[in-house]
């Protein structure tokens, strides 16, 4: 797997896609530490460009990737390669390389202009939601043959985290607000890796004041090191349930 992945990841890192990733983070975050003296707002706004941009590029190029790969693939499994040696290098050497992009474009600069806790918690966020979203990409391209029906399956679960899931909770709070929903709000949360990776960096930007009731109790749960612990652990859940669920076809498919 090692010689496969090492062959896979060199081959990602002369992507000019994936140059080009590099240097759009790159160009973004000095942007934004440019255009505002406070750095606490450059990273406030860069979070949100992250927590967008990252899971949509993930997503849509690991897919694109995925089916551009399959005559390599095929040739791999001519030979004596298991089918799991092979899945899980495309898998690592993707997420690997998109993680290098975000740590040059985005890390990189942070550790320069405003390097504290929050931004730490930033960066390894984004890392975390490129592994999620390329195992969902993973999941998209593994159940379907067709490219198209899988780039529009990788786009609905990038556009469902990303904008319907948030109208979904503000609907149900709406709807049962003459009810407590602050732990109900804490389960919804954990269903979305956006939305958990929003608040852990929103609470660590110091900033839960602006979420008024809700986010003291964020505050008091996400602010210690159990909530901390708890998000990690969700987190890698939403790495490995997609990961092993589409492995588990892969390894059943008909390619």
């Amino acid at each position: 797997m090692i010689k496969i992945g090492k062959y896979i990841l060199y081959d990602m890192v002369r992507n000019r896609f994936v140059m080009a990733y590099t240097f759009f983070l790159l160009l973004v975050t000095l942007s934004m530490f440019s255009l505002d003296s406070d750095p606490g707002k450059s990273t406030i706004s860069l979070m949100n460009i992250v927590l967008l941009v990252v899971p949509l590029v993930s997503i849509v190029f690991t897919t694109i990737h995925f089916y551009n790969s399959y005559e390599f693939m095929e040739m791999l499994l001519a030979q004596p390669v298991h089918r799991k040696t092979i899945y899980f290098a495309e898998y690592l050497s993707v997420s690997i390389a998109l993680s290098v992009a975000f740590l040059s474009g985005v890390a990189l600069p942070l550790c320069v202009f405003n390097f504290n806790e929050s931004t730490l918690y930033l960066i390894l966020i984004g890392v975390m939601l490129t592994f999620i979203f390329v195992a969902l990409a993973f999941a998209a391209s593994v159940a379907t043959r067709d490219k198209a029906r899988a780039i529009g399956i990788a786009l609905l679960f990038w556009f469902y985290f990303a904008i319907i899931y948030d109208g979904l909770v503000l609907y149900i709070i709406y709807t049962f607000s003459d009810y407590p929903m602050e732990k109900v709000t804490l389960s919804l949360v954990s269903l979305n890796p956006i939305d958990l990776a929003r608040i852990v960096i929103l609470l660590k930007l110091d900033v839960s004041a602006m979420m008024g009731y809700t986010g003291a109790f964020y505050q008091n749960f996400f602010g210690s090191g159990g909530g901390i612990i708890y998000s990690l652990l969700i987190m890698i859940v939403w790495i490995l349930l997609p990961l092993l669920i589409a492995h588990r076809k892969f390894c059943l498919k008909d390619i």
